[in-house]
């Protein structure tokens, strides 16, 4: 049985920037209940509190903060990258020590957006571009998908268990 990371705060763990949650989904959960779910916040693991005040990346990209070209920062300028590197690898470590292939991950969060990030400027606006986490992970070869997209996470997990 494939197994998978997820965000923690699609579980309904309270580990969100803010203090909150979201979900939990229904099909999260029942791949938890089948004891697939590897569960980790990557902001946590890097050692962040919860809550802790918002933090975005400057165009968005967590490849550049990977790449050590670009900072993740709070609303208050405090630079937290260490932090979210810190998050990435813990993850990359659950990933390889479980062999997981498939992660779900937190739409939008600087750690583990896939497709679309904050664009630095803490106004709400969205750019292409993906989390710190999504990138290590998705650089490992793990395809990372959001809570929008359980669909094709679902469909790719059938796809490696045929495999």
């Amino acid at each position: 049985m494939e197994k998978l990371l997820v965000s923690r705060c699609l579980l309904g763990h309270k580990v969100r920037y803010d203090g909150g949650a979201h979900g939990p989904y229904g099909l999260l959960q029942r791949w938890q209940e089948e004891g697939r779910v590897v569960p980790l916040c990557p902001e946590v693991a890097g050692g962040l509190p919860t809550p802790r005040p918002p933090a975005e990346i400057p165009g968005g990209q967590g490849g550049g903060v990977l790449d050590g070209t670009l900072p993740v920062l709070t609303d208050a300028g405090d630079d937290v990258t260490a932090a979210f590197v810190a998050g990435a690898e813990a993850a990359l470590a659950l990933a390889r020590q479980h062999g997981l292939r498939v992660a779900v991950l937190k739409a939008r969060s600087p750690s583990c957006g896939n497709t679309h990030n904050y664009d630095g400027s803490f106004s709400g606006h969205l750019v292409e571009g993906e989390g710190v986490t999504a990138a290590l992970l998705r650089r490992a070869g793990v395809k990372v998908f959001n809570e929008q997209q359980l669909a094709e996470a679902a469909a790719e997990l059938g796809r490696l268990e045929g495999a």
